[in-house]
């Protein structure tokens, strides 16, 4: 479904990304770990449209996105949950969730629907404050305005940055039902362990490059994996 060849991302004057491969099949949970600075976030704002690389390319479907629009590659079925939520505090939750309609993919009412059951004290809530939600609320009010657009891939940057671990769960075993469900998802995440045991495959990035790959159980007992990420 989306596959990045040799590509370069530079931030100002520092390249962020040097020479990243690899790539994400139909119906996958894909993680990429690794410590802060390593460009994890920099390849999905790449993958997104938000930054764009200076060499190599990015194909989605078999059609390459490099210098493509944001809003064309949301078009195409590409969705971010964007670090830190990025929620609109004064908008009710149910405006914040119609924003993420507006791209016009599926029926905006029967989406809306779909997010209520995944998340219920979104339906709850639905006039409250987005800003006035607890953070876990808010991050899963940020992954249904996502899935608003309908994705067919759906970008995740450090869903459980800041959550408490029972919080935190709730969040990944939402993440599985959503895959389940049909969704495509390439997932940036510090907890390295509860990534890797999502995902089906996981890449290592070290210093804006892939040091490792494999599938996530192997990865989950490689030995520099569990010394690096694992604290063991």
């Amino acid at each position: 479904m989306l596959e990045l060849i040799d590509i370069h991302t530079f931030y100002g004057p520092v390249e962020t990304l040097k020479g990243v491969t690899f790539e994400v099949r139909q119906g996958e949970v894909v993680c990429l770990i690794g410590n802060n600075g390593a460009g994890k976030s920099t390849a999905l704002m790449t993958i997104s449209g938000i930054m764009r690389p200076a060499a190599g390319d990015i194909f989605f479907e078999g059609v390459s996105i490099k210098g493509v629009s944001p809003h064309r590659i949301l078009r195409m079925g590409i969705s971010q949950v964007p670090e830190g939520r990025r929620i609109f505090p004064k908008l009710t939750v149910r405006e914040n969730l119609e924003m993420g309609a507006y791209s016009g993919r599926g029926n905006a009412a029967s989406l809306l629907e779909k997010v209520y059951t995944l998340f219920p004290v979104l339906k709850e809530r639905h006039k409250q404050a987005g800003g006035t939600l607890s953070g876990g609320e808010q991050q899963m009010l940020a992954i249904g305005r996502a899935l608003m657009s309908s994705p067919k891939l759906l970008l995740l940057d450090e869903p459980s940055l800041g959550l408490a671990p029972i919080v935190t769960s709730k969040i990944f075993r939402t993440i599985r039902e959503i895959n389940r469900e049909g969704v495509t998802v390439l997932l940036v995440e510090q907890n390295a362990r509860a990534a890797l045991k999502l995902s089906e495959r996981g890449y290592v990035l070290e210093n804006g490059s892939v040091s490792l790959h494999g599938r996530g159980e192997d990865l989950l007992n490689n030995e520099l994996v569990r010394k690096a990420y694992l604290g063991e």
